[in-house]
């Protein structure tokens, strides 16, 4: 089964970009310079930024649904970045090093169905999720944080 694994819009970021330290705090966000690498996987891109690349840290609302699984959580974007990850029946590097909390929910915005893998195992389980009709998209968390990395539609 195919499948599509989305990175965020930019265009809902890019009023941060060059905005001051002070700024950025103002806006509940804060700017870091990337000091190692993986460690700083961008949300837009869905990818680890490179040593010396700058990234913002601020909350964002992954999961809209009025539903009890209405979400948000702390992600980095990369400072700059233009153009959303959008690629067919490949899973991002930086997911396939992680391990991934993939979270299965309806059109209703209700979770379905969850559960834990290695990045890299991230495949079959993604097509399981998607062979149950009820399921309408699939959130991928990076598990130690647990901070939202991507949307996965089917193609």
């Amino acid at each position: 089964m195919s499948f599509r694994v989305l990175g965020l819009d930019p265009d809902q970021f890019s009023h941060l970009y060059g905005l001051s330290d002070a700024d950025l705090t103002a806006a509940g966000a804060t700017r870091y310079v990337v000091d190692a690498m993986p460690g700083y996987p961008d949300r837009v891109e869905v990818r680890d930024l490179d040593v010396g690349e700058r990234a913002i840290l601020l909350n964002y609302e992954h999961q809209p649904a009025s539903t009890p699984y209405r979400s948000r959580h702390a992600i980095f974007v990369r400072e700059g970045a233009s153009r959303a990850l959008d690629v067919a029946d490949v899973v991002p590097k930086a997911m396939r090093m992680r391990t991934i909390s993939l979270r299965a929910f309806s059109d209703d915005g209700e979770m379905v169905d969850a559960d834990l893998v290695d990045g890299d195992a991230l495949v079959p389980l993604i097509e399981q999720f998607f062979s149950n009709p009820a399921v309408a998209y699939l959130h991928a968390h990076y598990a130690k944080r647990g901070c939202y990395a991507a949307r996965i539609v089917r193609a």
